[in-house]
């Protein structure tokens, strides 16, 4: 069985949650998980003085460890918020677009290149 870590879309028109959860990958988007790992929740919260509005991601961090450890594969949208949230590094197996040089800090080196012509 290939578990995939994947949002489940949940909650009412203009009120959307999203679930972060493992879940055999042959079944459909909002059927029964294996394990809720998070909640997303992307409709904007404005703080407590009203000036800055934020949207909050809560996840256990211990748990997609773990599922992560044993070979649960994460789908693009989930590769992305861990990468934003710091769970597993940008340059890890699970980005399906290769870095850049100047993500990687390293720049080409224009000397180094060869030209053809005479």
């Amino acid at each position: 069985m290939t578990v995939r870590l994947r949002m489940a879309l949940h909650g009412t028109r203009h009120n959307r949650i999203f679930h972060l959860v493992a879940i055999d990958h042959r079944r459909r988007r909002d059927a029964k998980p294996i394990e809720l790992l998070g909640v997303f929740e992307p409709s904007p919260k404005l703080d407590k003085v009203g000036e800055h509005s934020y949207k909050t991601m809560k996840w256990s961090v211990d748990r997609i460890k773990y599922w992560l450890g044993v070979g649960a594969v994460p789908s693009k949208p989930v590769t992305r918020f861990l990468e934003w949230g710091g769970i597993i590094p940008p340059d890890s197996g699970y980005s399906s677009k290769p870095l850049s040089p100047q993500h990687l800090g390293t720049h080409p080196n224009p000397q180094s290149s060869t030209q053809c012509g005479s």
